[in-house]
């Protein structure tokens, strides 16, 4: 349940963030694309999928 949390808690920080960039006409600090998301996702599920085999 505390992760569940986190993660709504990070969502909504996000969210927030985005909003505040959008109205200060400042560039989103996220990749463009949904290809260049997933990039970034792949390499943070690839070191969790090592630690959790290297345990």
């Amino acid at each position: 349940m505390k992760e569940a949390k986190l993660v709504v808690l990070s969502l909504l920080t996000g969210m927030i963030v985005g909003f505040i960039f959008q109205k200060l006409s400042l560039p989103v600090p996220a990749p463009p694309t949904i290809d260049a998301f997933m990039g970034i996702f792949g390499v943070w599920l690839g070191s969790v999928v090592i630690d959790k085999i290297s345990r």
